[in-house]
């Protein structure tokens, strides 16, 4: 064997797992056709939200508390600061179903927050400007993440515990047989106990039975000086999520002491054929959207972008990721399809990986994201 563990991608999911691997004192080799950092799928963009009050169901939460943990211990190994804790803000209608859901994770786990009403939100936060009607939850556990510094942190953590790295090297295919899987890449063979695919928007190419149950989408970034700087700093203007009149967007603070970053959330019509096929020029009806958005929401922003991308995230039918095996494939483990709001979870998932690829169980509550629901449905 050349390795306990291969990895395909060294990406969000992959570096963690990478990471969490080589301390457990496993042999690891790591794959990543493109350089570690880059900027191609769902972690460029250069920041990413952390948040604990979640919509997206209550059974998160106890992920996002052991993810907060884990950041925390991977800036101590690598001294690296990657998560600033600014409060976050989820704006929107009390009545409509995020709202709801938001509520429901704070009232099961007892989490820190605060609400405001119309009246109270804006005087507080001025820079939104809201409905009548809509409210403010503050999120206390919340900030932001530097997604590449800390895919590079993790990747380089690993390195010094011995971890394997093949940058810019694709895998071509890999092989599940009785005794391990072989992976073939850059022009040679080699010959790993399991493999974990976290291959983001590429790993549909390693998991062609679910492919007509997970896309690809484009997601745009944008980012807008402000007329004032002071106000969007991050003691006045912590990270946000808001949903309203067919919009639902997110933004950050000026990190960087200069520009705001919005992005969009998508929807199935971002879908695109396939990673490689990702466009990443922005047309003008796109920046429209932004231009909107600013106007009615954010006046306190120039509303032409200073700088605009695209990228790529990789959605699964349910907007749940798949974690685990596939029937008679117990060597290849996937973890993958976050859907949009994995990257504050990576540091857990990529712990709940290597347990899969060391000892085939994990004590997380992973049952809601095995492979087998697209089977037991009869989608595959």
């Amino acid at each position: 064997m050349d390795a306990d563990v291969g990895i395909i991608g060294l990406g969000t999911m992959g570096s963690m797992a990478m990471w969490q691997l080589a301390k457990s004192g496993a042999s690891v080799i790591g794959f990543e056709q493109f350089g570690v950092g880059h900027d191609r799928s769902a972690a460029g963009g250069e920041s990413r939200i952390f948040r604990t009050a979640y919509k997206e169901g209550t059974h998160y939460v106890p992920l996002l508390k052991d993810a907060y943990k884990l950041w925390r211990n991977l800036e101590e190994e690598s001294g690296n600061p990657l998560l600033t804790l600014t409060s976050g803000l989820i704006i929107g209608h009390p009545e409509t179903a995020d709202m709801k859901n938001v509520y429901k994770s704070i009232q099961e786990y007892h989490l820190d927050h605060e609400v405001l009403n119309w009246e109270e939100a804006g005087k507080r936060y001025p820079q939104h400007r809201l409905q009548k009607g809509e409210q403010i939850i503050i999120d206390k556990l919340s900030g932001y993440l530097r997604p590449q510094l800390s895919i590079v942190s993790a990747v380089q953590r690993a390195r010094d515990l011995g971890a394997e790295i093949h940058s810019h090297t694709a895998v071509d295919h890999i092989k599940s047989e009785r005794d391990g899987v072989t992976i073939f890449a850059g022009g040679k063979t080699f010959k790993v106990r399991k493999v974990l695919v976290t291959a983001g928007p590429w790993a549909v190419n390693f998991m062609q039975e679910f492919a007509d149950f997970m896309d690809v989408r484009r997601l745009v970034n944008a980012w807008f000086l402000p007329r004032k700087a002071n106000h969007f700093c991050e003691e006045n203007f912590p990270v946000f999520t808001r949903e309203r009149e067919g919009f639902y967007y997110y933004g950050f603070p000026s990190v960087d002491g200069n520009m705001v970053k919005i992005g969009m959330f998508t929807t199935e019509k971002s879908r695109i054929s396939s990673p490689d096929s990702l466009d990443r020029a922005v047309d003008l009806k796109e920046l429209a959207a932004f231009a909107e958005i600013i106007e009615k929401d954010l006046p306190g922003l120039y509303p032409d972008p200073s700088r605009v991308n695209s990228y790529m995230e990789i959605y699964t039918a349910d907007r749940h990721p798949v974690i685990g095996t596939s029937t008679g494939q117990d060597r290849i483990i996937y973890l993958t399809g976050f859907s949009g709001h994995g990257f504050k979870l990576a540091p857990v998932m990529g712990k709940i990986g290597a347990e899969l690829a060391l000892y085939g169980k994990t004590d997380y509550h992973i049952e809601p994201f095995s492979p087998a629901r697209f089977i037991r449905e009869g989608s595959v």
